[in-house]
C-alpha cells in the first residue's frame, strides 16, 4: 500500500501543473502556431499543395495527418511495456521526465524547419508527438495515487482548466510576436513563429520541474530489479488478464476508442480546416483557438458539476451528442463568422470531455491495485489508437475527396458509435 497522504494540496497542485506545462504543446504546436506555419511553409508561391516526402508526393495536410498517425501508432506499440517497467519499479516519474524532455527538445527543434528540409520537419513533429502522447500515461496515472475518488473528476478538471490557462498566456505573448515583431526588435517573416516553437520548450520543461519535485518517486516503495525488462512484460500480463475480468471497464475503453477518435481528430486539424477550406488569415485561426481555449476553462468545470449531479456517463453522452452537431454544422460552414461560432461551440465539450474521459477511466479501474501506470497505459493505447484512426481517417477522407468538410461530416461516424457504446457502461457514484 501507499503511505503517501490522499488530497495533499501540494501534491495535487504540483500534479495539476504538468498540465500547465504541457499544454503549451497541444495549443502552439498542434493547434494554434504550427499548422498554420507548416501550411504556409509547404505552399509554394503559386499554390501548389504537394509535397516531396522521402519517396512520394503528398498533399501537405494529408501527409501531416499521417505523420500523427504515425507518431501515436508508434506510442501505442511501446507504451504498454514501459508502463509494465515503471510499475514494477516503481519509476513513474523518471519516465514522465524522460518522455517530458523528448517532447520539449523536439519542439525547440521545430526551431530549423522552414518548409525545404520537410523530413527533419515531419521528424520532429513525430518525436514532439510521442514525447507529448507517451508521458501521459505516467502523469495520468498519479491520479488516482494521490486523490480520492470522490475528487478525481475535480482534480482531473482542474488540470485541464490549468492547462487551457497556461497554454493561452503564452500563445497570446506568441501571437504579439508574430503580429507585432518589431516590438521584440524581430523582422517579420517566418523567425517569429519559430521562436515561438523554442518558447514551448522552455516553458514545458520549466514549469514541469514543480511536478518532478512535488510528485512522489515511489509510492508503493517498488524494489528495482536487475530482470526489470522480464518483469514489465509479466506486470503488463497479469495487469492484461485483470482487464479481461472487468467487463464494464472494457465496455468504456471500446467506447473512449471511438469518440476519442474524433475529438482528437477536430482538435489536431481544425485550424488547417480553417485555413484551407475558409482561407482564414493567420490572425483570425489563433483568435479562434483562443477562444476555443477560454471557453473550454468553463467547460470543464460545467460538466464536472453535471457529472456530480447526473453522473459520467450522462455527461459524456451529452457531450458526444453535442460532438456529432459540430461535425454536422462544420459540413455546411462559409463563413469567419459562423466559425467562431463553432469555436464557441467545440470549447464548451472540448474541456468536458477531456476531463471526464480520465476520470470517468480512474473510477473503473480496482480500487485497490497498485499497478496504476499499466493500467493507464491501456488506456493510452487507446487514446493513441484512436487518434491514429482519428488522423488517418480525416487524411484519408480528404485525400480521396479533395475537401476537408467530408472529413470532417466522417468524422460524426465515431462519435455516434462512441455514444451508442457508452450507454452500456455503468460508473459507481463516489
Amino acid at each position: 500500500m501507499s503511505n503517501l497522504k490522499l488530497n495533499d494540496k501540494r501534491t495535487t497542485n504540483g500534479w495539476a501543473m504538468y498540465d500547465w506545462a504541457n499544454s503549451v504543446y497541444s495549443l502552439t504546436i498542434t493547434t494554434a502556431v504550427f499548422p498554420i506555419y507548416y501550411e504556409e511553409v509547404t505552399t509554394t508561391a503559386d499554390g501548389n499543395t504537394l509535397v516531396k516526402f522521402l519517396f512520394w508526393e503528398l498533399p501537405n495536410t494529408v501527409l501531416y495527418s499521417y505523420a500523427l498517425s504515425f507518431s501515436f501508432l508508434i506510442t501505442a506499440l511501446m507504451l504498454p511495456l514501459l508502463s509494465g517497467i515503471a510499475d514494477c519499479t516503481g519509476k513513474k516519474k523518471l519516465f514522465l521526465k524522460i518522455f517530458a524532455y523528448l517532447g520539449a527538445m523536439s519542439c525547440a527543434g521545430m526551431f530549423f524547419f522552414e518548409g525545404s528540409n520537410i523530413e527533419f520537419g515531419i521528424l520532429m513533429v513525430i518525436l514532439a508527438s510521442i514525447g507529448y502522447s507517451g508521458g501521459l500515461v505516467f502523469y495520468d496515472a498519479f491520479l488516482p495515487e494521490i486523490s480520492t475518488v470522490d475528487r478525481y473528476d475535480k482534480l482531473s478538471a482542474k488540470g485541464y482548466s490549468l492547462g487551457y490557462v497556461g497554454s493561452v498566456i503564452l500563445l497570446i505573448f506568441n501571437l504579439i510576436m508574430i503580429q507585432k515583431p518589431e516590438v521584440f526588435g524581430l523582422e517579420s517573416g517566418s523567425l517569429p513563429a519559430r521562436i515561438s516553437f523554442l518558447t514551448v520548450a522552455i516553458w514545458w520543461i520549466g514549469f514541469s520541474q514543480i511536478t518532478f519535485r512535488r510528485l512522489p518517486s515511489n509510492p508503493f516503495n517498488r524494489k528495482a530489479s536487475d530482470a526489470w525488462l522480464k518483469k514489465g512484460y509479466q506486470e503488463l500480463r497479469s495487469v492484461y488478464r485483470e482487464i479481461q475480468g472487468l467487463p464494464n471497464l472494457k465496455r468504456y475503453v471500446l467506447a473512449y476508442f471511438f469518440f476519442n477518435a474524433g475529438v482528437q481528430a477536430v482538435m489536431y486539424l481544425a485550424s488547417l480546416f480553417g485555413a484551407k477550406e475558409l482561407n482564414l488569415e493567420t490572425a483570425a485561426l489563433i483568435q479562434i483557438v483562443l477562444i476555443i481555449q477560454l471557453v473550454a476553462i468553463g467547460g470543464a468545470y460545467l460538466f464536472a458539476e453535471l457529472s456530480k449531479r447526473k453522473g459520467n456517463i450522462v455527461s459524456l453522452m451529452v457531450m458526444i451528442g453535442i460532438w456529432v452537431l459540430v461535425c454536422v454544422i462544420a459540413f455546411f460552414i462559409k463563413t469567419e463568422l459562423q466559425f467562431y461560432g463553432l469555436a464557441f461551440l467545440v470549447g464548451i465539450i472540448m474541456g468536458g470531455i477531456q476531463a471526464l474521459s480520465r476520470s470517468t477511466y480512474s473510477k473503473l479501474i480496482p480500487k485497490e491495485t497498485e499497478d496504476h501506470a499499466s493500467f493507464f497505459s491501456f488506456y493510452n493505447v487507446t487514446f493513441n489508437l484512436s487518434i491514429v484512426m482519428g488522423t488517418l481517417a480525416y487524411g484519408s477522407i480528404e485525400l480521396l475527396t479533395g475537401s476537408m468538410r467530408y472529413s470532417a461530416i466522417g468524422l460524426s461516424a465515431f462519435f455516434v458509435i462512441g455514444l451508442v457504446l457508452i450507454q452500456k457502461v455503468k460508473v459507481k457514484s463516489a
